[in-house]
């Protein structure tokens, strides 16, 4: 399995006690698998995406990404295993204003300790396999739209070819046919790419393409 969630348990302190935002969750997805989660806000589900991310360590329960235990490495090598192994969708894409689409990729590829100019090819190939093709890899943010924000968003996330792909919320501000636009992509690219791809959402109407389907209610999962 590329992505494992043991018995996990994350709580949070509020006020004299702590709420559970995470009851004892157990999640398993294997490459090429498409999984949502629904549930209503405050269920838990940006919670089971930061702890599968690595970016909250929980209480109790284990994370295995790619077979390695993530409680059992320290931050710096929680990071590289991030870096290297979890490409993250965001619900806002977070590009950086100045930058090219293509140049949004080369960022990464030079965090990464890459050439970027190297990296293009790359770059263009990704972009392309997300629909963004006739001179859009060459436009800003502002010159693109909702939805070819988020595809840029998608590449962006599979650059460094992940093992786990993590997507929070990616059609809250597209609408309907955008939406489904995206999450049929999404389910191309886990299929295309092997990738261990969870999603979360509370827009029930965008959940034909996955694989697997589970709710979460007030912290666990079923």
């Amino acid at each position: 399995m590329s992505l494992v969630l043991s018995d996990v348990v994350l709580t949070y302190p509020d006020g004299d006690r702590r709420l559970t935002a995470l009851d004892r969750v157990s999640l398993e997805v294997a490459p090429g698998e498409f999984t949502a989660v629904v549930g209503p806000s405050g269920s838990g589900k940006s919670s089971l995406l930061a702890v599968a991310a690595t970016l909250q360590t929980p209480d109790s329960g284990r994370v295995l990404v790619g077979g390695q235990d993530a409680g059992a490495l320290n931050d710096k090598q929680r990071t590289a295993l991030r870096r290297d192994r979890i490409g993250i969708v965001f619900q806002q894409s977070n590009l950086l204003a100045s930058l090219t689409a293509l140049e949004q990729l080369q960022a990464v590829a030079h965090l990464r300790g890459e050439n970027p100019r190297t990296a293009a090819p790359r770059a263009q190939s990704l972009l392309a396999s997300v629909g963004l093709t006739d001179g859009k890899q060459h436009r800003r943010p502002h010159q693109l739209s909702g939805g070819e924000r988020q595809r840029v968003n998608i590449a962006r996330a599979l650059f460094a070819e992940p093992s786990v792909l993590l997507v929070d919320e990616p059609t809250s501000a597209l609408d309907h046919e955008r939406g489904e636009q995206i999450v049929g992509l999404l389910a191309g690219i886990t299929r295309e790419h092997g990738t261990a791809t969870v999603m979360v959402t509370h827009d029930k109407a965008q959940l034909s393409a996955a694989d697997r389907v589970l709710e979460m209610v007030d912290g666990r999962l079923s």
